[in-house]
């Protein structure tokens, strides 16, 4: 693990998605892939911010992870008899990206057992973080997926201070939503509840959370390692 508590790829695995085909500079907006597009690429991030996110037929958002510099997003492409993106991928921080072609790197797994290995420990982390998530989705309702959305993101950008936690990442109450999977008037309405009980608080779009174990203790928290309790 790195020291973000994020799974940590070998270096031989970093060094070949590093050696992509090409690198390119994608502005905030604009979208690596969506969902249901013929899948030729797998991406690297090298620099900024891109969220992995699906979309339902009615327009919605469901944000599943919010990936940042050295992560790999695509990669549930590999080795498909038809391969098609099934997640959407939005750059949301001008960005720098490089492409790894998907023929390339399964060819490359074949011949680097050790290699394929590694891919598949680093590719059942991630398989564990989406599970938990919609547990929570699933077990504990809206507010549920709320508190579990602020746990998770206080483990990836927390600062923490004799106030509390500050999530050092700007959110607009949209974003929170759609990590939740519910409208923007149902998270105000919760975010305005735990604002009245000293919760939480809302500073400059950060939110600092005064009391993280108000939070756990509400959504039955089972205290999993910070590398699945997390938003990358």
């Amino acid at each position: 693990m790195n020291e973000n508590g994020k799974p940590s790829l070998s270096y031989e695995l970093n060094e070949l998605l590093k050696s992509a085909n090409r690198a390119f500079d994608c502005p905030k907006g604009a979208y690596l892939f969506r969902e249901g597009q013929e899948a030729n690429e797998v991406y690297v991030i090298l620099s900024g911010k891109v969220q992995i996110l699906k979309i339902n037929p009615f327009g919605q958002e469901l944000l599943l992870r919010l990936s940042g510099t050295n992560d790999i997003v695509g990669e549930l492409t590999l080795f498909t008899i038809d391969p098609k993106y099934i997640f959407s991928a939005r750059v949301v921080e001008d960005s720098r990206i490089a492409a790894l072609n998907i023929s390339d790197l399964e060819r490359a797994f074949f011949q680097n057992s050790k290699l394929a290995l590694e891919f598949l420990k680093w590719m059942n982390d991630h398989m564990r973080k989406t599970m938990t998530k919609f547990k929570d989705l699933v077990l504990y309702g809206k507010k549920g997926a709320l508190y579990s959305t602020l746990i998770r993101l206080s483990n990836s950008y927390g600062a923490v201070s004799e106030d509390g936690i500050t999530i050092d990442v700007p959110l607009t109450t949209q974003d929170l939503a759609n990590f939740c999977g519910t409208a923007r008037e149902i998270v105000s309405r919760m975010l305005s509840d735990l604002k009245k009980m000293g919760i939480i608080s809302i500073r400059k779009r950060k939110i600092v959370i005064h009391d993280i174990g108000y939070l756990k203790k509400e959504n039955h928290c089972d205290n999993c390692p910070i590398e699945y309790c997390n938003v990358d």
